[in-house]
């Protein structure tokens, strides 16, 4: 089956969902989702939105927050459009009928979170607001002329003679490939939380654009910084789900077993210092053979504030009268992803990225809460206003590559991966670790992994070559950076080396890779 369409957007999370209803005021725009349109981290979002849309706020305090807690490695210009563009970004879901949480006289609530230094944070159904902006935009997509594609796994990109980017191939549940071209193609497909043990993403989310992209020619930046969340509930050696920022931002206090706080002395902001500080605390004690939970019994009406906290916690066995909910940091959020510009474009022409799949930049080496869905809606509008401007083209004919032999028969399960990303390339991570971790990869030949054409190929053996190529990318960029920076911890280089690192990132592409592939015979004239 071949199709044919101005704009494909893949993914189906807040930033696919506005990109895709910005660029289909003036394109036919398809959305095709490798699973259902409501499975996607932005609906599993329990923090909220932020915007200085307060009187005692200003636009600049939430630029400066920003750039703390991005550890000022973030892209300045990235920053200032996220800051700036925000409160427009409220007022127009506003008037299209989105509702936030008000107070009893009908004003806005705005809450705190985490390295926040105002009240900033709108919500929707106290911890649902993902949830909610997602049932919004939803509605509107329903009342647009976009064709909506569920079930349907992108598995290749199309490349022409040009080097561009042509459409994409996809895959569906029964292994029929179908393949669809268009003048521009979007990414749109998250971060990589499921290739990690413990996580707080939807299953769905195993960086499989990255991987596309990658293949495709795109630059990748930044794989190293990734966001643990401090507080994943956790049961039975193993994580639950999300237990929202926002309950400490209510006075919730991490403490062990017997109720010893934990970040007393640690950070001035105690639980609500960064994110990155918080995980490494938690991880800290767990290692040590220690439990930690959060202490709620301070917040008053607890189920009537966070229904959808107290509902996993009784799902789960968790007894909310005793007041403590076990917690252990996981995977949360990707700071890096492809290389793209201010508007979307990566180093492909006519490929696009946006969310948490892009690295614009514009959360440095760790994000402040709450600025995810706003990079979505932010970043997502101003790429559907370019979509939907943009002249059309005509597509050249598709590059012929020549057949590798591929080893992906012989990959290992997921599972298996999952954990080797949790020990070597976590929370903490060290030289010795990073190194066991890439000889692992590199054994399975990951450079004919990187061979685009994937014809003939199950939707598991593609999967899993994908998880590879990603694992191999946050492992080879987290060995390279030789310094601790936000989502990035080597307890070898505790310290932040401004000299070296600052204004240096690890970009890596496609032909880099035989380049850095080390410790195999044939490389081993080969110098990194």
């Amino acid at each position: 089956m071949m199709v044919k369409t101005e704009v494909i957007v893949i993914g189906s999370g807040i930033a696919a969902l506005k990109t895709a209803l910005v660029a289909s005021e003036h394109k036919h725009v398809i959305l095709i989702t490798k699973s259902k349109i409501r499975h996607s981290s932005s609906y599993l979002a329990q923090g909220g939105i932020a915007a200085a849309i307060s009187d005692q706020d200003e636009v600049s305090l939430h630029k400066k927050d920003t750039l703390a807690a991005g550890q000022r490695y973030n892209k300045v210009k990235a920053v200032e459009k996220l800051v700036e563009k925000a409160p427009l970004a409220i007022a127009e879901l506003l008037q299209s009928g989105m509702q936030f949480d008000r107070d009893h006289d009908g004003s806005l609530m705005l809450g705190l979170e985490g390295a926040h230094s105002e009240r900033r944070i709108l919500h929707s159904h106290g911890d649902g607001t993902g949830k909610y902006i997602m049932e919004h935009l939803i509605g509107c997509l329903n009342g647009s002329k976009i064709k909506v594609i569920e079930n349907e796994a992108a598995v290749e990109l199309v490349v022409g003679e040009d080097d561009s980017c042509i459409g994409i191939k996809t895959l569906d549940r029964s292994g029929k490939l179908a393949v669809y071209h268009a003048e521009h193609t979007v990414l749109a497909t998250g971060g990589c939380g499921s290739l990690y043990q413990i996580t707080s993403n939807s299953q769905t989310v195993s960086g499989d654009g990255i991987a596309l992209a990658f293949k495709a020619g795109a630059k990748v930046r930044d794989m190293e910084f990734i966001q643990f969340h401090p507080t994943l509930l956790f049961m039975n050696d193993k994580a639950e789900g999300l237990v929202s920022e926002a309950v400490r931002g209510d006075g919730a206090i991490l403490v062990t077993e017997n109720g010893r706080p934990i970040m007393q002395d640690v950070h001035r902001l105690k639980d609500l210092a960064p994110r990155h500080i918080v995980a490494q605390t938690i991880f800290s004690y767990l290692q040590r053979g220690e439990k930690v939970f959060l202490d709620i019994t301070m917040i008053k009406d607890f189920k009537k504030r966070f229904p959808t906290v107290s509902s996993l916690c009784e799902k789960s066995g968790v007894d909310l009268q005793l007041g403590k909910i076990p917690v252990a940091p996981g995977n949360h959020f990707l700071m890096g992803g492809i290389e793209v510009d201010e508007s979307g474009r990566t180093s492909v022409p006519s490929l696009y990225a946006v969310g948490e799949v892009a690295c614009t930049g514009v959360h440095g080496a760790n994000r402040l809460a709450s600025n995810s869905l706003l990079e979505g809606i932010v970043f997502g509008k101003a790429l559907g206003d370019l979509l939907a401007n943009v002249p059309a083209r005509e597509l050249p004919e598709e590059k012929e590559y020549p057949k590798v032999s591929c080893h992906i028969a012989s990959l290992p399960n997921i599972s298996e991966l999952q954990g080797k990303l949790m020990n070597e390339a976590g929370i903490v991570r060290t030289e010795a670790g990073l190194i066991r971790l890439k000889n692992y990869l590199e054994a399975f030949h990951i450079e004919s992994l990187l061979h685009p054409d994937v014809t003939g190929r199950s939707l598991t053996e593609i999967t899993k070559a994908n998880a590879m190529i990603v694992a191999w990318l946050i492992a080879e960029s987290a060995l390279t950076r030789t310094e601790s920076r936000g989502g990035h911890f080597r307890s070898d280089y505790p310290s932040e080396d401004d000299t070296s690192w600052l204004e240096n990132s690890v970009i890596l592409a496609c032909q880099d890779v035989k380049n850095r592939v080390k410790g195999r015979r044939q490389y081993e004239h080969i110098e990194a």
